[in-house]
């Protein structure tokens, strides 16, 4: 079985909030795309948030965005074993060294999660670090969380006054 690996972080000196997710799906490791699977909500959810059509944009041009509304994204685990994409089924993992993007991230104020699992294993990997910003943890925007859509985005929504 092949280990999964995550993408490099999309981070500037000017960014002020870091997302981070569990792992890659596989459809997003075949396009080698954060969120690219066409029925993952993030897209959609960060359109609202930072108030650009994110969704009709090339995927380049997402990421600018992101940048240039200082959002930064990256993921918990560096590589782990899974057989498709749930987060459920990580197994074997190593942990991308969170510690040493955030020290190189001066304006880091807020560390918000896309899910549980990102959750939980990025606050066992930051330990005390996590107590010097805010900690958000968001419903995963993932299609296996079938939390309604609506929902969701009252959730993301609170980032909306972070990255104003």
């Amino acid at each position: 079985m092949n280990r999964k690996r995550s993408f490099d972080p999309v981070v500037n000196e000017k960014v002020e909030l870091l997302i981070l997710g569990s792992l890659p799906g596989d459809a997003s490791l075949a396009q080698n795309q954060y969120y690219a699977h066409p029925q993952n909500q993030f897209w959609r959810l960060m359109a609202e948030v930072i108030g650009v059509p994110l969704p009709m944009l090339d995927y380049q041009t997402r990421l600018t965005a992101l940048l240039e509304n200082r959002i930064g994204l990256w993921d918990v685990i560096a590589e782990a074993h899974r057989t498709g994409s749930l987060d459920s089924n990580i197994h074997s993992l190593t942990s991308n060294n969170l510690i040493s993007v955030v020290n190189n991230l001066p304006h880091l104020s807020t560390i918000a999660f896309n899910g549980g699992t990102a959750a939980r294993l990025g606050l066992k990997t930051l330990k005390d670090k996590a107590s010097h910003y805010q900690v958000i943890t968001l419903p995963s925007s993932s299609p296996a969380h079938t939390m309604p859509y609506l929902n969701k985005l009252i959730a993301w929504r609170s980032l909306q006054k972070l990255s104003a």
